[in-house]
């Protein structure tokens, strides 16, 4: 043990170098992880309900939008917006959190700053929204209606027919404002392919069997994921069982993007922005 001391004294400024550099290292990967342009993923995925000759529809999902400083202005978002319409989608479906309040912003803006950007997709079936716990806690009344003046579709906790398909929107279950079995009885009274949209993955085991795919949010695929550990926490109820990326249970589809902002701290690490485009076929 002396001997160890005595090397450690030695090389104390080596040792220290090296230290700083490994940090500021994490440091750069933390921030391209956080700021770097969405990654594109793509899936298929066929729906029950869906007309046999129906055209398929390629939807664009993003969620935890999550416009705060420094990270999410809404100059950032404006550029994303661009990538999504360059990516020509027939519908644009957000899975809630559009904005962050968290106590590490250096700005939070207004509804109208956060939904703006928002107001230039581009998209022939439009822009669907079902709202997050963040949107609940900053100010969702503003937020619906920015939202609604921009023509951007509100679903909560109700279901509408739009083209082919006819979606399900569930308020958020982080917060306790979600009612599937009301979603479900007026997805019951209309025609097409069936799916859901809402925040938090955790409704999906309740989701009825010929409900195909439901798209979510809230987990960030856990915003911080160290080597060998992953990550601490996804917000989840049932842990990593749904927490990132498609997941197929009993033909049923959950896909859970790991969004565009951050949550708490303005930071990612072994996650990076998502948006996902599947294109919805017959069965």
């Amino acid at each position: 043990m002396p001997r160890i001391l005595s090397a450690l004294l030695r090389n104390w400024k080596r040792i220290t170098l090296a230290l700083l550099a490994i940090g500021l290292l994490l440091c750069a990967k933390a921030w391209y992880d956080t700021m770097r342009d969405p990654e594109v993923l793509r899936t298929q995925v066929a729906l029950h309900g869906f007309p046999a000759d129906a055209a398929p529809i390629t939807a664009a999902l993003i969620s935890d939008v999550h416009v705060a400083g420094p990270d999410m202005p809404p100059e950032r978002l404006e550029r994303i917006v661009e990538q999504i319409n360059a990516l020509e989608p027939d519908i644009v479906l957000i899975a809630g959190d559009l904005v962050s309040e968290k106590g590490f912003s250096t700005h939070v803006y207004t509804p109208e700053e956060i939904v703006a950007p928002l107001g230039n997709l581009d998209a022939p079936l439009g822009v669907v929204v079902a709202p997050g716990n963040h949107d609940h806690w900053f100010d969702w009344e503003g937020l619906r209606s920015e939202l609604d003046r921009h023509g951007i579709r509100v679903l909560q906790n109700e279901a509408a027919q739009i083209g082919p398909l006819v979606v399900g929107g569930v308020d958020d279950a982080y917060t306790r404002r979600d009612d599937l079995p009301l979603v479900i009885e007026a997805m019951d009274e209309l025609q097409g392919g069936r799916l859901i949209l809402t925040h938090s993955p955790d409704i999906f085991p309740q989701v009825p069997g010929d409900v195909s795919l439901v798209l979510a949010g809230h987990t960030h695929c856990g915003q911080i994921r160290l080597p060998f550990i992953g990550a601490p926490t996804t917000l989840s109820r049932y842990g990593d069982r749904f927490a990132c990326g498609e997941t197929i249970e009993h033909e049923q589809t959950v896909i859970v993007g790991a969004g565009l902002g951050t949550s708490v701290l303005p930071l990612r690490f072994g996650t990076h922005p998502e948006i996902w485009l599947v294109e919805l076929t017959a069965r």
